[in-house]
């Protein structure tokens, strides 16, 4: 799996690019479209090279209509020819045809590919069947929504299915996707790591889902200004389980020098493998 061969070589480490109103502004690159891409090219040339997973929310690009959304599909290649591995926080979630649409970001002949993408399973498991299917056939992976730590995220996720809640029907259903027999889990980053994951907060006040046969990777997103830590990250989930630690704030407020969104993504790249 390309993610493990990435983890090997830059560490487990992925930085978010958020360009929201504030950031921006803060940056003094003016909240327009020339201020995007200013944004944009300072986090590629200062991450790209280094950082396992960079991790573009769509909206924000969304959010400037087609000419937004050129500027990301540039900042996707780039990325890429950079070794940094893309994950695009989309967040999509639908049936049939158009989640096959939506998976066609995984396809190598898509204009904006991607190594991975997020999606929602809330229409449920059959729901991002399609997306498997491409995943499958172009090597790319899925995180797929489980057990978020926005405050009112248990309103959903803690319902029960059966003798269960709906974040761990949502986690049986990816630990079927990578393991077909209990003696193929994995643990750790690996070769025979599955390609797909869950997006399980690292700022839950504990860990209320079982993800002993996963056998694939975590996203952990809210490290850093979220309220997020590395010991955070070690008492939910241990030291060997393959987890992916998102920061984007306590980054992207270092900018737009890209020496110190270096040196910040560094600073929590060393705390990670300390």
């Amino acid at each position: 799996m390309r993610l493990s061969a990435a983890v090997a070589a830059r560490g487990p480490l992925c930085v978010g690019l958020d360009p929201h109103r504030s950031l921006l502004i803060d940056w003094g690159v003016g909240d327009d479209l020339d201020g995007l891409r200013r944004f944009t090219d300072a986090v590629v040339e200062a991450l790209a090279g280094s950082v396992a997973v960079l991790k573009p929310q769509m909206a924000f690009y969304e959010r400037f209509g087609s000419r937004g959304l050129a500027v990301l599909e540039e900042a996707v290649a780039a990325c890429r020819a950079a070794g940094a591995l893309v994950l695009l926080d989309a967040k999509r979630g639908d049936i049939g045809s158009t989640m096959e649409a939506y998976a066609d970001y995984l396809r190598s002949d898509h204009p904006l590919q991607v190594d991975a993408m997020t999606v929602s399973p809330y229409l449920g498991p059959e729901s991002l069947a399609p997306a498997v299917r491409t995943a499958e056939r172009s090597g790319g992976g899925l995180f797929v929504l489980a057990r978020t730590s926005n405050p009112d995220a248990a309103t959903f996720q803690h319902a029960t299915v059966g003798d269960r809640s709906v974040a761990q029907a949502v986690v049986d259903t990816v630990c079927g996707w990578n393991t077909r027999h209990p003696e193929d889990v994995v643990v750790g980053f690996g070769p025979s790591l599955g390609s797909f994951g869950l997006v399980v907060g690292a700022t839950l006040p504990e860990l209320d889902v079982d993800l002993d046969s996963l056998g694939g990777p975590v996203l952990a997103p809210g490290l850093g200004a979220q309220g997020g830590s590395v010991a955070d990250l070690r008492r939910l989930f241990g030291r060997a389980r393959a987890v992916v630690p998102t920061v984007s704030r306590d980054v992207l407020s270092a900018g737009p020098d890209a020496g110190a969104l270096r040196a910040a993504a560094d600073r929590w790249a060393d705390a990670l493998a300390a």
